[in-house]
Parts: structure tokens; sequence; C-alpha cells
């Protein structure tokens, strides 16, 4: 068992690079950074994902905390929070939620659900989820701005990127070409390390509760994985984004409840 460790940990491929990759796949922050380095280290990256989502979300708890401090509303503050969460990300996440919910929701065949979701227009399915998953996010955030939010929402940002990496490591690909697949596949080793960032940020964050906060970011990616392989037999870019959204609202739920 020790040896099995031991290997595994020989087998850890970080770099320098990992970071800024990460940023550039998952953010539309400005990284000045030679991008064919980037590209090649794009599925080893995973493990850096957690790190991005806690910058993103320290930044956006950091300037709901400042709006509190200087006397806003903590709904108001919380639909800045959120808007950050938006902006610093390019909205990619949402987009992915809004095109599954479309797909899943309005197509009857594996290529036409594929079809749906390279289409550019919001359906009613999108619409609406998305509409709801909005106001479900904005909920979370203004409980967490009772506590401190920009430990909790850096929580919430690192353990909602792990299911991503997770994904990409156990399911296949729904089609060989897109954002997913031109990531390519993600190492065990890179996956592993992930989840033990995810876990030490969430912890070193929130103490216990973020225990309970990676657990359930995880298990609630399991139900849009699964609804993901039954309708397209596979994962594409708009299903990560799916993913962080289910489980970015779980571990809001999770901090509402316990800090």
């Amino acid at each position: 068992m020790r040896g099995t460790i031991r290997d595994m940990i020989s087998q850890i491929d970080v770099s320098p690079d990992d970071i800024p990759a990460a940023l550039i796949l998952l953010t539309r922050l400005p990284v000045p950074v030679d991008h064919a380095p980037m590209a090649h280290r794009a599925a080893r990256s995973a493990w850096a994902y957690p790190i991005v989502g806690a910058l993103i979300g320290a930044l956006a708890g950091l300037l709901a905390w400042v709006l509190v401090a200087i006397g806003l509303p903590a709904g108001m503050a919380a639909g800045a929070g959120l808007a950050a969460l938006v902006l610093l990300s390019g909205a990619l996440h949402e987009d992915g939620l809004a095109d599954c919910a479309d797909a899943f929701g309005g197509g009857t065949t594996v290529k036409q659900r594929l079809k749906i979701m390279k289409d550019s227009r919001l359906g009613a399915f999108g619409g609406v989820t998305l509409a709801v998953a909005m106001l479900m996010r904005w909920a979370g955030i203004e409980a967490s701005l009772h506590g401190p939010e920009l430990l909790t929402l850096a929580a919430v940002g690192a353990v909602s990127r792990l299911p991503m990496a997770v994904t990409m490591w156990a399911m296949p690909r729904a089609r060989h070409n897109g954002l997913a697949a031109g990531v390519g596949f993600v190492p065990a080793q890179a996956m592993a390390l992930a989840g033990a960032v995810a876990f030490a940020i969430a912890v070193l964050t929130c103490g216990w509760a973020g225990v309970a906060m990676w657990v359930i970011a995880l298990a609630a990616a399991v139900p849009v994985c699964f609804l993901a392989w039954r309708r397209i037999e596979g994962y594409t870019g708009d299903v990560l984004g799916c993913i962080q959204q289910v489980s970015e609202i779980a571990a809001l739920a999770v901090a509402a409840v316990l800090i």
C-alpha cells in the first residue's frame, strides 16, 4: 500500500504553467502568458481548477464584503458578488447550464441534443433553468454575508470546480471536437491532486463545514453526470459548466445551513 501511494505521488506532474493554464480556460482574467505551453498543459492543469475557483470566489466575496461594510443592503451586495462571479468566468458555466437544460429537455436523440447544445440561441428550458439557478445562487450568497463571506465563497469556488476535473477523468467525451475535447484526457494524478487541493482550501477556510461542502459538491454532480450519460453518452464543455453550477448551488446551500 505504501509503495502504491509513493508511486502515485511520484507520478504527479505539476508545472508553474498549470495555474495560468487553468486561469485562461476558466476565467476571462487577462493572463499575460505564452499560450502554446498553456495548451500543452491543459489537461494536466486540472488539479489547479479549485485554486482558480477559490480565487474567483474570494474576489466576489471581497466585493460583497466591501459593499456591506459601506452600508449597502446584503441583498444588493449579494447581487454584486454574483455579477462578479459571472463576469470573472465570462458566463462560461452559466452558458453550459442553459445549453444542457435546452438539450436534455428538448432533444429526442443524441445527435439532436448535441446540435442543440451548440446552438447559441436560448430556449425555454434553458431560460427558466438559468433564472432559477441565478436566484438560488443569489440567495446562497446573501445568506453567506452573515458570516466570513470572503472565505466562504472561496471554499464554494474551490469545491464547485473539483467535480469538473473528476468528470473529465471518469467519463468519455460525447464529441471529438469542442472545448472539452481540446483540453484532452485528465490524468488520474491530476484529478486526485485537485481533490486534495479543494479539500485543503475548504477545510482551511470553513473548518468542518468545508468537509461537508466538499462531499456535497461532489455528490451533487452525480445526477448531472448520470443524465449526461443517458442523454448524450458522455460529457461536453457545456456539461462541465452545468456540473459547476449545480455543485456551486449545493455548496452554497451547505454553507447557508452550517456557517
